[in-house]
């Protein structure tokens, strides 16, 4: 789809996230030919530069985030000469005349507005917006997690926010959801007949989801000590993973037909009880240990932690969806910082034979289970029990992998670039629509409610490892295991 003329707007245009993210995947969709000659990126932000000195802390900053072979001086000039850069004071509506003054007021020219900004300040700039006239009913708004801390403060941003923007307007990003797998978890659901009369609870014993990372808090301790794991995590990014492996089929790939089905999931996970919530989920924070060979320091030891802090920096859980689909089956979520490795992956593990003709026993049969990973490498990899060379039927585990980046050789688009084009072309599927947000914090606030209690404090867990120990008791009481455990050592 071409793309019209459009002044995409930066709120925090001279932070980490425009800098490492947003102007690098802008720049990648330059290199692509994919912006229209009138396309513009007005980066607004209170620092008092001069349009030069704004060029040169792009250059410094952004620029060496652009990793694209084809990427060369004059495209980066091409695509600087499209930036343009204002100073105001986001929360202070006599300071927007200088936007006002560098949009172009063309009804035909597309208008985005990406809030990158602490969500506290979403609603009054959006009031401002409107107070000048720049809300008009061609324009958009992007707003970047953490969309609220709590049910309540969720449902603000989206009354407070929905005072100025039409629902079809907000685009709620979750970056995860542009990831090209994940739209391959899509196409492998519904494009393919083989697996729909399998998805379902008669063939499947249970599905895993984990995020993990080896890095630590690194330079975000100030948001991340008050947020933790749970919220910067499991409710945006683990729970939309959730949705799209457990949904119903919808009526088509338009946005609301597979948003509302998301929607019926969150409304059907089984809701956490004072009793199940001390059984099912497990809090963590890590301490002092090794990753990679390197000594690394506990949560608490990073520079200007808490030295008592009980934020949590992993979290497990096993939630149940009450549906015809899916009773019965466990799905556990999983994510931490400074874990054993750093990958994101479904795994979706089948039922075991119900009995073998072979000499081996069923126990010495690995389940099917096909894993669709994420990150590093994306890609799909199904494990199968197949005949070993020579005489005898004895079986061992093999697999059939796709590689997306072997398989098919084109370029790859990053999950922002993906993400920002489609708010550029109006396609709203990708995105959270206000009510999921709210029934996403509906169901993990039982937690926070929980975890807030003063004897509730987070189990400790070496760095380098899979987390608590209590993760593994989590899992191994329906007799089953993460992946990486049942894995065999090479």
């Amino acid at each position: 789809m071409v793309l019209n003329d459009f002044d995409l707007v930066l709120f925090g245009g001279s932070g980490d996230l425009a800098m490492r993210k947003l102007l690098p995947a802008m720049c990648a969709r330059e290199i692509a030919n994919d912006l229209p000659a009138g396309a513009r990126i007005i980066c607004v932000a209170r620092h008092d530069w001069s349009h030069e000195e704004f060029i040169a802390a792009v250059n410094a900053n952004a620029r060496p985030h652009i990793k694209h072979s084809a990427f060369n001086q004059e495209i980066w000039d091409r695509f600087c000469a499209r930036l343009v850069y204002v100073s105001l004071n986001a929360t202070d509506a006599a300071s927007y005349q200088p936007l006002v003054d560098a949009l172009r007021h063309d009804a035909a020219i597309t208008r985005v507005y990406y809030l990158a900004t602490p969500p506290h300040i979403f609603s009054r700039i959006c009031h401002n917006l409107a107070q000048h006239g720049l809300a008009t009913p061609n324009s958009r708004v992007v707003l970047e997690k953490p969309l609220g801390r709590d049910l309540a403060s969720a449902r603000q941003i989206n009354a407070e926010v929905g005072q100025v923007f039409e629902e079809s307007q907000i685009y709620r990003i979750d970056h995860y959801l542009g990831k090209e797998t994940v739209q391959n978890l899509l196409a492998l659901r519904f494009g393919n007949i083989l697996f729909e009369p399998l998805w379902r609870r008669e063939w499947i014993s249970d599905v895993q989801i984990t995020i993990a990372e080896q890095l630590g808090v690194g330079n975000r301790l100030g948001y991340y000590d008050t947020a933790g794991a749970l919220r910067d995590m499991l409710q945006n990014h683990l729970l939309q993973l959730l949705c799209i492996v457990a949904m119903e089929p919808p009526s088509s790939i338009a946005p609301d037909a597979v948003r509302d089905e998301k929607l019926q999931v969150l409304r059907s996970l089984r809701r956490f009880t004072p009793a199940t919530l001390a059984q099912n989920v497990v809090r963590g924070q890590y301490r002092a240990g090794h990753v990679r060979g390197v000594a690394v320091p506990a949560y608490r030891d990073e520079p200007d932690a808490p030295k008592n802090s009980r934020t949590e920096t992993f979290v497990a859980l096993k939630a149940e969806i009450d549906s015809w689909r899916w009773a019965g089956v466990p799905f556990y979520l999983r994510t931490g910082k400074r874990m054993a490795d750093s990958l994101a992956e479904i795994v979706v593990r089948f039922k075991t034979i119900p009995h073998s003709i072979f000499q081996q026993s069923t126990n010495s049969f690995q389940p099917n289970c096909l894993v669709i990973r994420l990150q590093p490498d994306e890609g799909l990899r199904m494990n199968l029990m197949a005949k070993t060379p020579g005489e005898g039927m004895r079986l061992k585990p093999a697999e059939l992998e796709l590689d997306f980046r072997e398989s098919f050789k084109m370029p790859r688009m990053e999950a922002y670039e993906r993400l920002l084009l489609d708010v550029l072309r109006g396609q709203l599927t990708l995105f959270m629509r206000g009510d999921e947000l709210e029934a996403a914090w509906e169901w993990v606030e039982p937690i926070l409610n929980y975890w807030e209690q003063e004897e509730n404090t987070p189990l400790p867990y070496a760095s380098g490892t899979w987390g608590p120990a209590a993760a593994s008791a989590l899992i191994g009481r329906d007799g089953l295991q993460w992946r990486e455990e049942a894995l065999p050592e090479d």
